[in-house]
């Protein structure tokens, strides 16, 4: 098989990845079947070798002389079919070699001596308006890499950003193949977005930053010398932020009532900027939710954790597209899918206004017939009270809301997020022909 066919297959499956596909055995191969002469043959030829190959061992009896791939369920399932012959991978091959000017510094160059391949990181960068930052955020990141000397890729995923941060992205991977993008069919939220980066992710870690830098690039090199102590999971720790007193007190305030409500530890001003080891990676994978709220099921998933101090920036470019609505929304978000107490609360309240308006009830009913002059006259008292237990009742049925709401969006099933294209090597890859359409559930 020609090297660029497998590549090319190992795309559209990626591509076309979907329920329908999980768990599918497909041959990769060119479906003709090529003997040891025929490749000897055919290498003797192309690269002028001299004298005819020579066989010395016997063909055993249980030895299979017609055994090569079917890769008819690859044309139907994924639809690729290989376009390379045996002889024209190898005549590429030649040219190839042929064109290197210096051999032996190649072989050299590409083993990139002293590499560490066992600590390599995944940056995965959810972009949105961000397409002055992105080259910025690419040449940061890839200074602290080269300076920590580990193998790492870049996946940039556009979560259909109105600038033009696709086209970015898409010149960067034209002159970087360690860079790869990802453009989602519509907006579907960082936390998606991430997801959808992590789903993809090839390396031992994965690092998660806004797109924005906001998440300083830099502070990477504390994360993974923190990771090589044996940590899982090292999360950047807000313990100053660039922004407006009343924001700053706000973001404060959330954590610490985040945490006092959560049914489990939250660390305190820890955003999604964190290194997760692989395995915390794969876990976080398994959660079957659609209404994510990373930084929670992080630290649901344990392992061990430490966290690492930091002051977060502006943004460098442009406003902000948070505001106090989406931050109370975000607080929502994060009580409601990590707690119970506000039914806890309301189940407290009700009981002791339940008691409260049997006792009120007798202490009237005994005013009425043993000091008639003592009991409240007219409709004032009663009105009050419908009021009260009418709004109540209203806040009973919104907080109940929230979680009937979010069982609802559980149970359509739809997908987290719809990958419209990939961007490799300059090349924009459309995802939906084939399989599921590079949806994710």
């Amino acid at each position: 098989m020609y090297v660029d066919d497998v590549c090319e297959a190992f795309v559209k499956a990626a591509l076309a990845m979907g329920p329908g596909l999980h768990g599918a055995s497909i041959n990769v191969g060119t479906g003709t079947c090529t003997t040891m002469r025929d490749l000897a043959v055919t290498a003797r030829d192309l690269f002028g070798i001299a004298g005819d190959p020579a066989f010395q061992m016997e063909a055993r009896a249980w030895d299979v002389t017609d055994w090569y791939a079917d890769p008819s369920r690859a044309r139907d399932r994924i639809g690729w079919e290989p376009r390379t012959s045996l002889r024209d991978g190898l005549a590429r091959t030649r040219e190839w070699l042929a064109s290197l000017p210096d051999m032996v510094a190649y072989e050299r160059s590409s083993k990139r001596f002293g590499l560490d391949t066992r600590h390599s990181v995944t940056a995965v960068i959810a972009c949105y308006r961000d397409g002055q930052a992105i080259p910025i955020m690419y040449r940061r990141l890839r200074e602290t890499f080269d300076a920590l000397n580990v193998d790492y890729e870049i996946i940039f995923v556009n979560d259909c950003s109105p600038d033009d941060s696709e086209a970015t992205i898409l010149a960067i991977t034209r002159d970087d193949p360690r860079v790869v993008g990802i453009s989602h069919a519509r907006n579907f939220g960082s936390q998606a977005a991430f997801r959808s980066g992590m789903e993809v992710a090839s390396k031992n870690a994965c690092v998660l930053l806004d797109g924005d830098l906001q998440d300083p690039p830099e502070i990477i090199a504390e994360f993974v010398a923190k990771w090589r102590e044996g940590y899982d999971v090292v999360f950047g720790r807000r313990v100053k932020r660039e922004a407006p007193w009343y924001m700053q007190l706000a973001y404060k305030a959330f954590y610490r009532v985040f945490d006092y409500f959560s049914y489990l530890a939250i660390p305190h001003d820890a955003g999604d900027f964190a290194l997760m080891d692989r395995r915390v990676v794969s876990a976080l994978l398994q959660f079957p939710e659609r209404d994510m709220f990373l930084r929670g099921m992080r630290a649901f998933a344990g392992f061990r954790q430490v966290g690492v101090d930091y002051v977060r920036p502006e943004r460098m470019f442009g406003r902000s597209t948070n505001n106090l609505l989406r931050n109370l929304g975000w607080a929502k978000r994060g009580i409601f899918s990590f707690s119970d107490a506000p039914l806890n609360a309301l189940l407290f309240v009700a009981t002791l206004l339940f008691g409260a308006t049997v006792l009120l009830g007798a202490v009237q009913v005994t005013l009425r017939l043993l000091f008639p002059d003592l009991a409240p006259p007219g409709v004032t008292t009663v009105l009050l009270a419908i009021l009260f237990f009418g709004s109540f009742n209203l806040l009973a049925i919104a907080l109940v809301g929230e979680y009937v709401g979010r069982i609802f969006t559980e149970a359509k099933g739809r997908p987290r997020f719809i990958r419209r294209a990939v961007l490799r090597r300059g090349e924009v890859l459309l995802a939906g022909e084939h399989g599921s359409g590079g949806a994710s559930r």
